[in-house]
């Protein structure tokens, strides 16, 4: 089995795929920026504003899951935000390319986190992993970042980018924000139409990526969503079905979003209808591939 690096490995996909690895019979090691107390076994620190990382961590590494970034929906974006957004995501992958460059190592994949906010706004679109980024500012992180990884190449290191739909998970991810007011006997959804949300489950996405790391005929990009992308109105029909209770779905226009959130309401008022063909053709199977049956299992 091997021994896995992950960064970004305290989030929401971070936490289940190190419990799913380590299930596998991965010995997995973390590494982040420094902290105060006692500090983890397997865990090393990094600064990526000064582009150090302790050598150590690449030690007998066999492969690097690559997860860190700022979170995207966690502030208003203003400039600064804007800013540590893209260099977290940018600068981290840089600080990677270089200490594997120059310490010794075995490292020969690394499989990392994107987003579908690659391609823009698609409306009902049907979009591959062959479509052209788009013009947002996600799209421009996400492309360089792809771009970032994609250098490991120059190494001798296969890259595997995910490029990760709407995660769907009890604890975290943007399903308890969906489902926020349905308590209330509210469902609000955005009005607008051809708005299609491409759903995963988290352990989909976690075994996504584990498929990555364990096949090495996989390379490039890949959509890491469910095969089968739905409105926002039938989601959050799902949601309500999915808890046992009623809620009134109430279409909520799309413009009080874009003055509450600003240009971060790109990141709800997106489509895009993402095929999971490319994927399925390496011989993944899903856990969840309908919608009903993620919800049933995260709501049990």
């Amino acid at each position: 089995m091997s021994k896995v690096l992950i960064t970004g490995a305290d989030g929401l996909i971070g936490t289940r795929l190190q419990q799913l690895l380590k299930d596998k019979g991965h010995t997995i090691y973390t590494i982040g920026r420094a902290r105060g107390g006692r500090r983890r076994a397997g865990h090393y620190t990094w600064d990526i504003a000064g582009q150090q990382m302790d050598p150590a961590a690449l030690q007998g590494i066999d492969a690097i899951v690559h997860l860190a970034g700022a979170g995207v929906a966690d502030q208003r974006w203003t400039a600064a935000r804007k800013k540590e957004i893209y260099d977290s995501r940018i600068d981290s992958t840089r600080l990677l390319y270089h200490t594997l460059a120059t310490v010794p190592n075995k490292v020969k994949t690394i499989v990392s986190a994107a987003a579908v906010g690659y391609y823009g706004d698609r409306g009902a679109d049907i979009v591959s992993e062959t479509d052209p980024a788009g013009e947002t500012f996600l799209a421009k992180v996400v492309k360089d970042w792809e771009h970032a990884v994609a250098q490991m190449e120059k190494l001798g290191v296969r890259h595997v980018c995910c490029r990760i739909g709407v995660v769907l998970a009890k604890d975290g991810g943007a399903l308890p924000e969906l489902a926020k007011t349905i308590p209330l006997g509210i469902a609000p959804y955005f009005a607008k139409p051809d708005l299609y949300y491409p759903w995963i489950h988290i352990d989909d996405v976690c075994g996504v990526m584990i498929h990555g790391l364990e096949h090495q005929s996989m390379y490039g990009s890949y959509n890491t969503t469910a095969p089968s992308p739905v409105q926002i109105r039938d989601l959050m029909e799902a949601i309500v079905a999915a808890r046992r209770t009623h809620a009134l779905l109430v279409p909520v226009p799309p413009l009080a979003l874009k003055v509450m959130l600003g240009e971060m309401s790109e990141v709800v008022l997106q489509s895009q209808r993402c095929t999971a063909d490319k994927l399925l053709a390496t011989g993944y199977r899903y856990k969840y591939p309908e919608l009903s049956a993620a919800l049933k299992d995260i709501y049990k």
